[in-house]
């Protein structure tokens, strides 16, 4: 299925096309090193954010560099594509490190006769300009465990061994329900698919609510890649997908305690510094025509009560357990504050 194309049945998710791994002992034949890969993104997409969220936390902005695609995609032979534009910084329509206008033309340099799907994140190699993965998951596991040398002192564990079997069993339900189900719930190909994915949505959220009212993290007293991937799905939730995806029995502001802990985070350097509103109203209510013929895209809501005061702290723990916040965010790579 095609975000221009009205759905004929419930979506489904494709394995990623590619997913070579990086890690810093080479023992995939692949090594990290300094300088050598880009990640290209949309600051739209909470796949690639669970990414720019991971790489951020462990301090790899310098080893990794950050290639942002504009949140209006483009159609090339027919499908909506990822594109470099002038409007998001990228001069000539191309981005200058890779010299690529489309991301699929990673994907083609690395497979000429790919005919897939072209997704984000895509971490290219720059020295062949060969797309090596677009695994978000894998990519955000690794550069929390694999990265080695490269990542900065007082990195936090984003992956505690003794809470990997909780965290992963957590995601799952949180992928199946939440994560994907607002997709779920708003490419709906009838009422009946409706009913069950928005069903499952507000099933999940009020479990997570229950669950969030005596903790201040999913798992553990620290930040976690479960707290990264519940957070992109949260950051978006009233600003697309309770009206444009129709999740709408309730929105997250309504919510005590799971409002509280996305704030929590929203204010945890990381998170919210890495979240851009803009690009998010306007890809999915621009992109979306099969569900926005009329691309209006919607102005609210207001982003500044992201930034109120939560009282999480009450609760104990501590955002980066036993290591330390990153410093500040590269100056190229800043997104607007909310105002």
């Amino acid at each position: 299925m095609r975000a221009n194309q009205i759905p004929t049945e419930e979506i489904t998710r494709e394995p990623a096309a590619f997913a070579d791994r990086v890690t810093a002992d080479g023992r995939f034949d692949r090594t990290a090193e300094p300088g050598r890969f880009r990640l290209v993104i949309n600051r739209a997409c909470p796949w690639a954010h669970r990414v720019v969220i991971a790489r951020r936390l462990m301090g790899l902005e310098e080893a990794v560099s950050l290639a942002v695609t504009d949140p209006r995609q483009e159609i090339i032979d027919g499908d909506p594509h990822w594109v470099f534009t002038e409007e998001t910084g990228s001069p000539g329509d191309r981005d200058p490190v890779l010299g690529i206008h489309a991301l699929r033309e990673a994907y083609l340099a690395r497979d000429p006769g790919y005919t897939g799907g072209v997704s984000v994140p895509g971490l290219v190699d720059t020295a062949d300009g060969h797309l090596v993965s677009n695994d978000y998951d894998r990519l955000s596991l690794d550069m929390a465990t694999e990265w080695g040398g490269l990542t900065r002192d007082g990195a936090p564990d984003l992956y505690p061994a003794a809470l990997r079997d909780e965290i992963e069993s957590l995601g799952r339900e949180i992928y199946r329900d939440l994560n994907n189900g607002v997709y779920r719930a708003g490419f709906a190909p009838d009422q009946k698919r409706y009913d069950r994915a928005v069903a499952g949505v507000f099933r999940r959220l009020d479990a997570l609510e229950e669950r969030l009212a005596t903790r201040r993290y999913l798992v553990g007293d620290a930040v976690t890649i479960a707290d990264i991937r519940l957070f992109t799905t949260l950051v978006r939730f009233d600003a697309v997908y309770h009206g444009h995806f129709k999740c709408n029995v309730r929105k997250l502001s309504e919510y005590p305690a799971l409002w509280a802990y996305a704030r929590d985070l929203f204010q945890t350097p990381g998170f919210g510094d890495t979240t851009h509103f803009d690009h998010i109203r306007v890809h999915y209510y621009y992109v979306h025509t099969a569900i926005n013929p009329t691309r209006v895209i919607a102005v609210g809501p207001d982003p500044r009560l992201w930034l109120t005061a939560h009282g999480r702290e009450e609760l104990g723990g501590a955002p980066f357990g036993a290591g330390t916040a990153p410093g500040p965010v590269p100056e190229d790579e800043r997104v607007p504050a909310p105002a």
